[in-house]
């Protein structure tokens, strides 16, 4: 009796292009997640999205700085498994295949940051993929030493920062997505910092600022540079107040949690201000993933976590409760694995290749060796003055400057003024989900 050949099938549509390695090629990475092995996969620093197929296995891994998506469509012939970083780049492909009166956008997956994702592709009915977590940094590896602490934080940043340069175009200019807060604040100073010390010109450098009429990040960033005598560095990107459109950045991001499409929403019109000014720049920097490397969120407006909940759980902002919590989002991922896509995203939509320096795994790896519980003793307050304290000390000892440190100030309410802001944004969460499943109607 003669049998139907069994036939998988997969779709990759990741842009290899994207991925940013910062201590190996792109053969020896493909490599690495060839073998299996997490410890090999986690020798790989930078920003990576990577797939790799051996018969019907197939392993996915990425770190924080970019994000990918799957769908696994049924066939007559077997499995068709479509790979992408957006949740439409999966859609046109199902499209396209023919396949798209299966698809709903919570039915596709966002590969979890730091794992090894394995699936077989065996049919009906589908097993569950496997989770193999290839990072897990040391905690409290550090000594209580503020100063200490600072110089490995700021140097790994710095160390970062280096091994991309040393990957770009010596000529090419850099632009710094630019508040004067600690963490884009601390970017620029490296970046400037290394510039010079490579002998490189650091009119390279330019510090983006996005400012609506009454906004307070103008004047900040103004503060900030002119306190280091750099001011000429500073451009700001004017935007109009009826410019900026969460339900635009919702298309963009592709997702609905409020804080994340607020934020996306001026990062979208920061990019869109600099991409019209220089139809021609490729290169911009963030400082996205600073919050969560030094657990600088208010505890307090979140009911879901207490003080002990953030210090007890390895990078939790990072990335949620973990893949084996009953609160995993399949669909979105948890914490910054899934919330990066408000810089990603815009910077991507833009035609910007984008970098983000803390969220690298080594710069990771030494956040969470800060021993937090014995530099704070459970107490908010000190919790929340000790990312000031940490790279305000790691900046002047690998930097030499003096950096200023501003009260905290998320970058969505420091772009509008306030009395404005809730006519921009919804107060309640389901205004966003309406809005992203109308994508999909």
């Amino acid at each position: 009796m003669p049998t139907t050949a069994y036939v998988e099938r997969v779709v990759n549509l990741i842009d290899p292009a994207r991925n940013v390695f910062l201590n190996a090629s792109p053969d020896e990475a493909r490599a690495a997640l060839a073998s299996g092995d997490p410890d090999r996969v986690r020798a790989l620093d930078g920003q990576f999205a990577l797939v790799h197929k051996d018969g019907i296995t197939v392993r996915m891994a990425r770190s924080i700085g970019r994000p990918m998506r799957y769908f696994l469509a049924k066939r007559e012939a077997g499995p068709c498994l479509v790979i992408a970083e957006r949740i439409d780049e999966l859609h046109r492909q199902l499209q396209a295949e023919g396949l798209d009166d299966q698809f709903h956008p919570s039915y596709t997956r966002m590969v979890p940051a730091h794992h090894i994702v394995e699936i077989q592709l065996v049919g009906c009915p589908d097993p569950n993929p496997t989770y193999r977590r290839f990072f897990t940094p040391e905690r409290n590896a550090l000594p209580p030493d503020l100063d200490v602490i600072g110089r490995a934080y700021i140097g790994a940043l710095a160390e970062a920062c280096t091994r991309w340069l040393d990957r770009i175009d010596p000529k090419a200019p850099i632009g710094v997505l630019f508040s004067g807060g600690i963490d884009s604040g601390s970017v620029f100073l490296t970046l400037y910092h290394l510039l010079l010390q490579r002998g490189e010109a650091p009119t390279r450098l330019k510090a983006f600022t996005l400012a609506t009429p009454g906004a307070a990040d103008a004047a900040q960033a103004h503060r900030f540079l002119d306190a280091l005598g750099l001011s000429l560095f500073l451009e700001t990107i004017d935007v109009a107040l009826e410019d900026l459109d969460y339900r635009d950045a919702i298309r963009v991001v592709e997702d609905y949690k409020p804080l994340d499409v607020q934020a996306a929403t001026m990062t979208l019109a920061l990019c869109r201000g600099i991409r019209a000014r220089y139809p021609d720049w490729t290169y911009l920097v963030d400082g996205d993933g600073g919050d969560e490397n030094l657990k600088d969120y208010p505890i307090e407006e979140n009911p879901e976590l207490t003080i002990r909940s953030v210090l007890n759980n390895l990078m939790l902002y990072q990335e949620g409760w973990g893949v084996d919590a009953i609160k995993h989002s399949l669909t979105y991922s948890g914490g910054q694995s899934r919330g990066h896509v408000r810089s990603y995203a815009p910077a991507r939509q833009m035609g910007f290749q984008g970098f983000s320096p803390y969220t690298v795994p080594s710069v990771i790896e030494v956040a969470e060796g800060i021993p937090f519980i014995e530099l704070t003793d459970w107490d908010h307050e000190r919790l929340y003055a000790l990312k000031g304290e940490v790279v305000r000390r790691g900046i002047k000892a690998v930097t030499g400057f003096d950096m200023p440190v501003f009260e905290k100030r998320r970058f969505q309410r420091g772009v509008v003024p306030e009395e404005r802001f809730e006519q921009l944004f919804p107060r309640h969460e389901a205004a966003y989900r309406k809005a992203f499943a109308a994508l999909y109607l």
